[in-house]
């Protein structure tokens, strides 16, 4: 995939709660989303693990570089703890996320990686506090299952984007693309708006939307369906993203989306990276992922673009799920800028 994508900052947002109508066909898109405020120096980040399971030393680089930013980090009571494959049993992943959520004094939770075992916790959990105090919920892969849940129940924004296992332990031999993806949680964070870019692909299908940008993980997406964490595509941009699948799993998922309804009604759509399982000899699907996808779009008008820099991928630049975007997409490729 080409890598030549780039990061333009811009103003600063002012750090108050901000708050914006989307729209689309469905009553439930005009709702009104819920911006949390912006992070300022001095400010405590929380780490925990609702997931999979991490050490403290692994988490340590981007402790000390979140640190470096101006900010206190604290790290929580899940974090070295493990229940097999996860990051502690669920009574304590949920303790550990719940005061979290209720400490007042935590203006952001960055969640330490993501695996499996979000969706095992995401009932259990109380957010009448945080809703009334919304907070930033950062993180991406199994951490879809609270960017969903938030969207659709809450009406609250969160940042899909890299988590604490991705944070190089040397920052001098990291590539430029992993420090630029990295600093970009950083820039959302504080407030400061963002353009991504994407290049050309004849897959592209040209055209501008302006809405709510809400997705992730696809086989997040596609497990959610029918619960209460279901998200509402219409009148949205929505971006999608996976790994470790095999390419009849793609098309069997986006089946689903597309016989859900889900692709109906929306303004646009953003494919990032797909990383496919490599198949067995005399069994392969024989569509690549651009034939899958572009197959189940093709009676819609709105503007889609492919390998956008976002994914398990080390462009996977920080998103702002469930605030409104501008997409573009023509001859020149696609940009995504936040408003």
């Amino acid at each position: 995939m080409n890598r030549k994508y780039f990061l333009s900052f811009m103003l600063t947002a002012g750090a108050s709660l901000s708050s914006f109508k989307t729209w689309g066909n469905n009553p439930e898109s005009a709702k009104e989303v819920k911006i949390p405020p912006f992070l300022k120096t001095g400010d405590t980040i929380g780490i925990t693990s609702p997931a999979g399971y991490i050490t403290a030393e692994q988490i340590q680089p981007s402790v000390q570089l979140m640190e470096s930013w101006g900010f206190k980090v604290i790290t929580g009571n899940a974090i070295g703890k493990r229940d097999f494959s996860l990051g502690g049993t669920d009574d304590e992943r949920v303790s550990d996320f719940q005061e979290m959520l209720d400490n007042p004094e935590i203006k952001a939770i960055m969640c330490a990686r993501g695996g499996y075992g979000a969706v095992r916790i995401i009932d259990r959990l109380d957010f009448s506090r945080f809703k009334q105090n919304p907070k930033w919920i950062i993180g991406f892969s199994d951490i879809t299952i609270f960017h969903c849940h938030l969207n659709r129940q809450l009406n609250v924004a969160s940042i899909h984007s890299k988590m604490c296992n991705s944070f190089p332990s040397d920052w001098t031999i990291a590539e430029p693309i992993q420090i630029e993806t990295i600093l970009s949680i950083r820039q959302v964070l504080t407030g400061q708006a963002v353009k991504y870019t994407g290049t050309p692909s004849t897959y592209n299908k040209n055209g501008r939307a302006e809405a709510a940008l809400i997705g992730g993980n696809l086989s997040i997406i596609e497990t959610l369906a029918a619960s209460k964490s279901d998200i509402n595509t219409d009148g949205k941009i929505l971006f999608v993203e996976d790994t470790g699948e095999y390419p009849y799993s793609i098309d069997r998922m986006f089946w689903n989306l597309k016989r859900s309804g889900k692709l109906d009604n929306l303004k646009g759509l953003i494919i990032g990276g797909f990383k496919i399982k490599p198949e067995d000899e005399g069994d392969e699907f024989g569509k690549t992922v651009y034939e899958i996808i572009s197959e189940k779009i093709k009676e819609y008008d709105y503007p889609v673009c492919f390998d956008f820099p976002v994914g398990h991928q080390k462009n996977n630049f920080a998103l702002k799920c469930g605030a409104k975007h501008v997409l573009n997409v023509d001859v020149n490729g696609s940009s995504l800028i936040s408003i």
